[in-house]
């Protein structure tokens, strides 16, 4: 099998990641394929199973990383698990398309860890702590401690974003999605 490109998009919950990399996978010249993550929790709003995520009980995750199916994993929140499934990668490279991932900051790194030569791992980084806060309120998915915690963890993943290949600083979503937009058609190339 042919493998493709890879391409991360991390950033603290609320950052605009998800918006941009929507716009990008509805750009038909990049050839990119949405890479579904496994996790644990609930579906929130409007989600999907097998097309926002495959939901999955506690017991599957643990049994999938016993068998190591997963490229990465991580226990997020307590019994929060997310992670790749091999599977998924395997499914989109055999589509001849190239991956993208909307992913938290540490399996981003992972990802890039363990594929270097095929990942552009992206973090995109929020204006602020305050309008993260200010954007998570507005979701209206998550009670206030959710919100308390995402923050609490968003102060320690903006510490990791010089580990990533490129930085998008969201201030102007517009702005932002063009960035990302040339810097995916630009690693394309290669």
């Amino acid at each position: 099998m042919k493998k493709g490109k890879l391409l991360v998009f991390s950033a603290p919950s609320g950052s605009g990641k998800t918006t941009i990399v929507r716009h990008l996978l509805a750009q038909a010249d990049l050839n990119l394929e949405f890479s579904i993550s496994a996790a644990t929790r609930a579906p929130r709003g409007q989600e999907i199973d097998g097309k926002d995520y495959y939901f999955i009980s506690i017991e599957d995750f643990k049994k999938h990383i016993k068998t190591e199916d997963f490229i990465e994993w991580e226990e997020v929140y307590r019994d929060n698990f997310y992670g790749t499934l091999r599977s998924e990668v395997e499914r989109i490279w055999a589509l001849g398309k190239n991956v993208i991932f909307d992913i938290d900051v540490a399996g981003g790194l992972r990802i890039k860890r363990k594929f270097p030569e095929e990942t552009l791992a992206v973090f995109v980084k929020p204006p602020s702590i305050d309008e993260l806060k200010i954007r998570l309120k507005k979701r209206s998915t998550e009670s206030e401690d959710k919100i308390n915690m995402r923050i609490a963890k968003a102060s320690v993943e903006l510490a990791t974003a010089p580990q990533f290949d490129k930085i998008i600083k969201n201030y102007d979503l517009d702005i932002a999605k063009e960035e990302a937009y040339l810097l995916v058609k630009d690693f394309l190339k290669d």
